[in-house]
């Protein structure tokens, strides 16, 4: 689809702070991050809701992938796993690391959102990548 962003972003026509690619998805970090680390994966192809994804199984263990290493590497104690899918009408999973004291509560204050410095974004991107390899 041509006017979606995911879709420019999977052809690789916007800049993104990679943390995830395999075959069929791409993980990158939100630029706007509810906690540092909140990724969005996607599918490659475009598809308009996540139960569209033909492998809807491959999918959610790509983002559990992710959800693990952010645990290890950002030392999160848990991970929330987001499929609301109206803000960008193309299927994504927000992958969103849970800290002790970040704000949230019990519930994602969307509030909260914010942007972190491109160093700190390349940082974590690249420690998240590396990771990534080894699960």
């Amino acid at each position: 689809m041509e006017d979606c962003v995911f879709c420019k972003i999977s052809a690789g026509q916007l800049p993104i702070y990679k943390v995830y690619e395999d075959k069929d998805y791409l993980g990158f970090l939100d630029i706007l991050p509810l906690t540092p680390g909140h990724t969005l994966l996607i599918p490659k192809v475009h598809c308009r809701w996540v139960d569209d994804v033909a492998e809807f199984g491959e999918y959610f263990e790509a983002a559990k992938k992710i959800g693990l290493a952010q645990r290890k590497i950002l030392g999160a104690f848990t991970v929330h796993y987001l499929t609301l899918g109206f803000e960008i009408p193309h299927a994504h999973i927000r992958i969103v690391p849970r800290f002790e004291n970040d704000g949230h509560g019990e519930k994602i204050n969307w509030d909260l959102a914010h942007k972190l410095a491109d160093d700190q974004m390349k940082d974590i991107a690249q420690k998240l990548r590396k990771e990534l390899l080894t699960i």
